[in-house]
Protein backbone atom coordinates (compact mmCIF):
# COMPACT_ATOMS: atom_id res chain seq x y z
CA UNK A 1 0.00 0.00 0.00
CA UNK A 2 1.31 3.45 -0.92
CA UNK A 3 2.36 5.63 2.00
CA UNK A 4 0.39 8.89 2.17
CA UNK A 5 0.67 12.11 4.13
CA UNK A 6 3.58 13.75 5.86
CA UNK A 7 3.94 11.19 8.63
CA UNK A 8 5.15 8.03 6.93
CA UNK A 9 8.15 5.77 7.34
CA UNK A 10 10.11 7.30 4.46
CA UNK A 11 9.87 10.81 5.91
CA UNK A 12 10.82 9.32 9.28
CA UNK A 13 13.95 7.86 7.66
CA UNK A 14 14.80 11.27 6.18
CA UNK A 15 14.28 13.00 9.53
CA UNK A 16 16.51 10.42 11.22
CA UNK A 17 19.18 10.94 8.54
CA UNK A 18 19.09 14.73 9.02
CA UNK A 19 19.44 14.38 12.80
CA UNK A 20 22.22 11.78 12.52
CA UNK A 21 24.26 13.96 10.16
CA UNK A 22 23.75 16.97 12.45
CA UNK A 23 24.79 14.93 15.50
CA UNK A 24 27.84 13.54 13.69
CA UNK A 25 29.01 17.00 12.63
CA UNK A 26 28.37 18.38 16.12
CA UNK A 27 30.42 15.56 17.65
CA UNK A 28 33.33 15.99 15.23
CA UNK A 29 33.43 19.75 15.83
CA UNK A 30 33.20 19.34 19.62
CA UNK A 31 36.02 16.76 19.53
CA UNK A 32 38.23 19.11 17.51
CA UNK A 33 38.42 16.77 14.51
CA UNK A 34 36.86 19.51 12.39
CA UNK A 35 38.96 22.59 13.22
CA UNK A 36 38.17 26.21 12.36
CA UNK A 37 39.64 25.94 8.86
CA UNK A 38 37.60 22.86 7.97
CA UNK A 39 34.55 24.40 9.62
CA UNK A 40 34.84 27.39 7.27
CA UNK A 41 35.04 24.99 4.33
CA UNK A 42 32.00 23.10 5.68
CA UNK A 43 29.97 26.31 5.82
CA UNK A 44 31.09 27.18 2.30
CA UNK A 45 29.88 23.76 1.13
CA UNK A 46 26.49 24.41 2.73
CA UNK A 47 26.14 27.76 0.93
CA UNK A 48 27.19 26.15 -2.36
CA UNK A 49 24.57 23.42 -1.91
CA UNK A 50 21.86 26.10 -1.63
CA UNK A 51 23.21 27.88 -4.72
CA UNK A 52 23.54 24.71 -6.80
CA UNK A 53 20.14 23.33 -5.85
CA UNK A 54 18.40 26.66 -6.55
CA UNK A 55 20.07 27.00 -9.97
CA UNK A 56 19.26 23.36 -10.75
CA UNK A 57 15.61 24.24 -10.18
CA UNK A 58 15.86 26.72 -13.07
CA UNK A 59 18.17 24.79 -15.40
CA UNK A 60 17.55 21.14 -14.54
CA UNK A 61 13.86 21.17 -13.64
CA UNK A 62 12.59 23.78 -16.08
CA UNK A 63 15.26 23.68 -18.78
CA UNK A 64 15.96 27.45 -18.74
CA UNK A 65 19.66 28.31 -19.08
CA UNK A 66 20.33 31.15 -16.62
CA UNK A 67 23.66 32.88 -16.00
CA UNK A 68 22.42 35.58 -13.63
CA UNK A 69 22.41 33.64 -10.37
CA UNK A 70 25.32 35.60 -8.89
CA UNK A 71 23.26 38.78 -9.20
CA UNK A 72 20.59 37.45 -6.84
CA UNK A 73 23.26 36.17 -4.47
CA UNK A 74 24.66 39.72 -4.50
CA UNK A 75 21.23 41.11 -3.56
CA UNK A 76 20.99 38.80 -0.54
CA UNK A 77 24.57 39.48 0.59
CA UNK A 78 24.20 43.26 0.48
CA UNK A 79 20.71 43.24 2.01
CA UNK A 80 22.13 41.35 5.00
CA UNK A 81 25.28 43.47 5.02
CA UNK A 82 23.40 46.80 5.09
CA UNK A 83 21.10 45.60 7.88
CA UNK A 84 24.06 44.31 9.91
CA UNK A 85 25.85 47.64 9.51
CA UNK A 86 22.89 49.84 10.39
CA UNK A 87 20.57 47.79 12.58
CA UNK A 88 22.10 44.77 14.27
CA UNK A 89 25.30 42.78 13.80
CA UNK A 90 23.76 39.56 15.05
CA UNK A 91 21.96 36.50 13.77
CA UNK A 92 18.73 38.49 14.04
CA UNK A 93 20.22 41.14 11.77
CA UNK A 94 21.19 38.51 9.21
CA UNK A 95 17.70 37.00 9.28
CA UNK A 96 16.10 40.43 8.88
CA UNK A 97 18.46 41.20 6.00
CA UNK A 98 17.65 37.79 4.52
CA UNK A 99 13.94 38.59 4.58
CA UNK A 100 14.56 41.97 2.91
CA UNK A 101 16.80 40.29 0.33
CA UNK A 102 14.07 37.73 -0.41
CA UNK A 103 11.50 40.49 -1.00
CA UNK A 104 13.87 42.42 -3.28
CA UNK A 105 14.78 39.22 -5.15
CA UNK A 106 11.11 38.41 -5.75
CA UNK A 107 10.53 41.87 -7.25
CA UNK A 108 13.72 41.84 -9.31
CA UNK A 109 13.13 38.22 -10.33
CA UNK A 110 9.70 39.10 -11.67
CA UNK A 111 11.14 42.09 -13.56
CA UNK A 112 13.92 39.94 -15.05
CA UNK A 113 11.83 36.85 -15.76
CA UNK A 114 9.00 38.63 -17.56
CA UNK A 115 10.94 39.71 -20.67
CA UNK A 116 13.81 37.18 -20.62
CA UNK A 117 12.00 33.86 -20.15
CA UNK A 118 10.22 34.32 -23.45
CA UNK A 119 13.66 33.71 -24.98
CA UNK A 120 15.32 30.32 -25.35
CA UNK A 121 18.78 28.80 -25.47
CA UNK A 122 21.78 31.08 -25.93
CA UNK A 123 19.59 34.20 -26.11
CA UNK A 124 18.19 33.46 -22.65
CA UNK A 125 21.70 32.83 -21.23
CA UNK A 126 22.99 36.15 -22.60
CA UNK A 127 19.94 38.06 -21.34
CA UNK A 128 20.16 36.66 -17.80
CA UNK A 129 23.92 37.28 -17.77
CA UNK A 130 23.25 40.91 -18.69
CA UNK A 131 20.65 41.34 -15.96
CA UNK A 132 23.00 39.75 -13.41
CA UNK A 133 25.68 42.30 -14.32
CA UNK A 134 23.13 45.14 -14.15
CA UNK A 135 22.24 44.11 -10.60
CA UNK A 136 25.92 44.10 -9.61
CA UNK A 137 26.64 47.46 -11.23
CA UNK A 138 23.62 49.08 -9.56
CA UNK A 139 24.81 47.83 -6.15
CA UNK A 140 28.35 48.97 -7.00
CA UNK A 141 27.15 52.56 -7.52
CA UNK A 142 24.97 52.84 -4.41
CA UNK A 143 26.27 54.91 -1.50
CA UNK A 144 24.62 52.67 1.09
CA UNK A 145 26.69 49.69 -0.08
CA UNK A 146 30.03 51.56 0.12
CA UNK A 147 30.67 51.11 -3.61
CA UNK A 148 33.71 49.22 -4.85
CA UNK A 149 35.33 49.23 -1.41
CA UNK A 150 32.73 46.76 -0.20
CA UNK A 151 31.63 46.20 3.37
CA UNK A 152 33.54 44.83 6.36
CA UNK A 153 31.20 42.75 8.53
CA UNK A 154 31.23 40.69 11.69
CA UNK A 155 30.95 36.92 11.51
CA UNK A 156 27.65 36.09 13.16
CA UNK A 157 26.46 32.99 11.27
CA UNK A 158 27.63 29.56 12.40
CA UNK A 159 27.17 26.13 10.84
CA UNK A 160 23.89 25.12 12.58
CA UNK A 161 22.00 27.98 10.88
CA UNK A 162 23.51 27.07 7.52
CA UNK A 163 22.62 23.42 8.08
CA UNK A 164 19.01 24.36 8.86
CA UNK A 165 18.80 26.55 5.74
CA UNK A 166 20.27 23.76 3.58
CA UNK A 167 17.63 21.33 4.86
CA UNK A 168 14.88 23.90 4.36
CA UNK A 169 16.05 24.60 0.80
CA UNK A 170 16.12 20.92 -0.09
CA UNK A 171 12.68 20.30 1.41
CA UNK A 172 11.09 23.22 -0.44
CA UNK A 173 12.69 22.53 -3.82
CA UNK A 174 12.18 18.76 -3.72
CA UNK A 175 8.53 19.21 -2.81
CA UNK A 176 8.12 21.84 -5.51
CA UNK A 177 9.48 19.35 -8.03
CA UNK A 178 6.87 16.79 -6.97
CA UNK A 179 3.98 19.27 -6.96
CA UNK A 180 1.65 20.12 -9.86
CA UNK A 181 3.69 23.24 -10.80
CA UNK A 182 6.85 21.14 -10.62
CA UNK A 183 5.42 18.53 -12.98
CA UNK A 184 4.41 21.37 -15.32
CA UNK A 185 8.03 22.60 -15.23
CA UNK A 186 9.23 19.08 -16.09
CA UNK A 187 6.86 19.01 -19.05
CA UNK A 188 8.28 22.36 -20.21
CA UNK A 189 11.81 20.98 -19.94
CA UNK A 190 10.99 17.93 -22.02
CA UNK A 191 9.09 19.75 -24.77
CA UNK A 192 7.88 23.32 -24.36
CA UNK A 193 5.80 23.29 -27.55
CA UNK A 194 4.01 20.09 -26.52
CA UNK A 195 3.45 21.51 -23.02
CA UNK A 196 1.82 24.60 -24.51
CA UNK A 197 -0.32 22.40 -26.73
CA UNK A 198 -1.55 20.57 -23.63
CA UNK A 199 -2.73 23.86 -22.13
CA UNK A 200 0.18 24.52 -19.73
CA UNK A 201 0.90 28.21 -19.21
CA UNK A 202 4.63 27.86 -19.86
CA UNK A 203 5.52 31.49 -19.11
CA UNK A 204 3.77 31.33 -15.73
CA UNK A 205 5.59 28.22 -14.56
CA UNK A 206 8.97 29.33 -15.90
CA UNK A 207 8.62 32.60 -13.99
CA UNK A 208 7.56 30.68 -10.87
CA UNK A 209 10.66 28.44 -10.98
CA UNK A 210 12.96 31.37 -11.81
CA UNK A 211 11.72 33.49 -8.91
CA UNK A 212 11.93 30.57 -6.45
CA UNK A 213 15.51 29.90 -7.57
CA UNK A 214 16.34 33.61 -7.20
CA UNK A 215 14.92 33.62 -3.65
CA UNK A 216 17.20 30.82 -2.49
CA UNK A 217 20.20 32.38 -4.25
CA UNK A 218 19.46 35.49 -2.17
CA UNK A 219 19.27 33.34 0.98
CA UNK A 220 22.70 31.90 0.17
CA UNK A 221 24.04 35.44 -0.31
CA UNK A 222 22.73 36.53 3.11
CA UNK A 223 24.39 33.53 4.77
CA UNK A 224 27.60 34.34 2.88
CA UNK A 225 27.55 37.89 4.26
CA UNK A 226 27.10 36.56 7.80
CA UNK A 227 29.90 33.99 7.45
CA UNK A 228 32.71 35.98 5.91
CA UNK A 229 34.15 39.29 6.96
CA UNK A 230 34.14 41.15 3.64
CA UNK A 231 31.71 41.41 0.72
CA UNK A 232 32.55 43.27 -2.49
CA UNK A 233 30.70 43.62 -5.80
CA UNK A 234 33.55 41.89 -7.66
CA UNK A 235 32.80 38.71 -5.69
CA UNK A 236 29.53 38.34 -7.61
CA UNK A 237 30.66 38.61 -11.22
CA UNK A 238 30.12 36.34 -14.22
CA UNK A 239 32.77 33.99 -12.81
CA UNK A 240 30.64 33.32 -9.73
CA UNK A 241 27.68 32.37 -11.92
CA UNK A 242 29.96 29.99 -13.82
CA UNK A 243 31.15 28.41 -10.56
CA UNK A 244 27.54 27.71 -9.59
CA UNK A 245 26.80 26.37 -13.07
CA UNK A 246 29.78 24.01 -12.77
CA UNK A 247 28.20 22.49 -9.65
CA UNK A 248 24.93 21.89 -11.50
CA UNK A 249 26.55 20.37 -14.59
CA UNK A 250 29.00 18.32 -12.52
CA UNK A 251 26.23 16.75 -10.42
CA UNK A 252 23.72 16.38 -13.23
CA UNK A 253 21.16 18.82 -14.56
CA UNK A 254 17.87 17.73 -13.05
CA UNK A 255 19.32 15.88 -10.07
CA UNK A 256 19.10 17.64 -6.70
CA UNK A 257 21.08 14.78 -5.14
CA UNK A 258 23.76 15.30 -7.78
CA UNK A 259 24.01 19.02 -6.93
CA UNK A 260 24.53 18.18 -3.25
CA UNK A 261 27.25 15.63 -4.08
CA UNK A 262 28.93 18.02 -6.53
CA UNK A 263 29.04 20.82 -3.93
CA UNK A 264 30.63 18.46 -1.40
CA UNK A 265 33.17 17.04 -3.87
CA UNK A 266 34.22 20.43 -5.22
CA UNK A 267 34.38 21.76 -1.65
CA UNK A 268 36.98 19.11 -0.84
CA UNK A 269 38.81 19.87 -4.10
CA UNK A 270 39.01 23.52 -3.01
CA UNK A 271 40.74 22.43 0.20
CA UNK A 272 43.57 20.96 -1.87
CA UNK A 273 43.66 23.99 -4.19
CA UNK A 274 43.93 26.64 -1.47
CA UNK A 275 47.57 27.25 -2.36
CA UNK A 276 46.80 27.30 -6.10
CA UNK A 277 43.84 29.68 -6.34
CA UNK A 278 45.04 30.96 -9.73
CA UNK A 279 44.44 27.58 -11.36
CA UNK A 280 41.11 26.81 -9.69
CA UNK A 281 39.06 27.82 -12.73
CA UNK A 282 41.38 25.75 -14.93
CA UNK A 283 40.71 22.73 -12.73
CA UNK A 284 36.98 23.44 -12.93
CA UNK A 285 37.26 23.62 -16.73
CA UNK A 286 39.13 20.31 -16.90
CA UNK A 287 36.55 18.73 -14.57
CA UNK A 288 33.77 19.88 -16.87
CA UNK A 289 35.56 18.54 -19.95
CA UNK A 290 36.04 15.16 -18.26
CA UNK A 291 32.40 15.05 -17.16
CA UNK A 292 31.21 15.92 -20.68
CA UNK A 293 33.39 13.16 -22.15
CA UNK A 294 32.78 10.34 -19.68
CA UNK A 295 29.44 11.33 -18.07
CA UNK A 296 27.62 13.73 -20.42
CA UNK A 297 24.61 13.84 -18.11
CA UNK A 298 26.67 14.59 -14.99
CA UNK A 299 27.45 12.33 -12.07
CA UNK A 300 23.83 11.29 -11.51
CA UNK A 301 22.07 12.62 -14.61
CA UNK A 302 18.46 13.11 -13.52
CA UNK A 303 18.48 10.38 -10.85
CA UNK A 304 17.53 11.11 -7.25
CA UNK A 305 18.21 9.19 -4.07
CA UNK A 306 15.08 8.27 -2.14
CA UNK A 307 14.36 5.82 0.64
CA UNK A 308 11.20 4.65 -1.10
CA UNK A 309 13.14 3.69 -4.25
CA UNK A 310 15.83 1.98 -2.14
CA UNK A 311 13.16 0.07 -0.20
CA UNK A 312 11.45 -1.10 -3.37
CA UNK A 313 14.77 -2.18 -4.86
CA UNK A 314 15.72 -4.19 -1.77
CA UNK A 315 12.30 -5.83 -1.44
CA UNK A 316 12.26 -6.73 -5.14
CA UNK A 317 15.67 -8.38 -4.79
CA UNK A 318 14.45 -10.29 -1.74
CA UNK A 319 11.35 -11.45 -3.58
CA UNK A 320 13.38 -12.61 -6.59
CA UNK A 321 15.53 -14.79 -4.32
Amino acid sequence: MKERGIFNKYNAFWLATILVIFGLLFGLIAAGVINQVYLTVLMGIGINIILAVSLNLIIGLTGQFSLGHAGFMCIGAYAAGVVMKNVSSSVGGVLLGMLIGILISVVVGLLVAGPTLRLRGDYLAIATLGFGEIIRIVILNMNITNGAAGMVLQKVVDWPLIYIMVVLTLVVILNFGRSAPGRACLAIREDEVAAEAMGINTTKYKIMAFVLGAVFASVAGSLYAGCYYVIKPDMFTFNKSIEILVLVVFGGMGSITGSVIAAIVIGFINIFLQSFSDIRMIVYGLALVCIMIFRPGGLLGTKEFSYSALYKKLTSKGASK
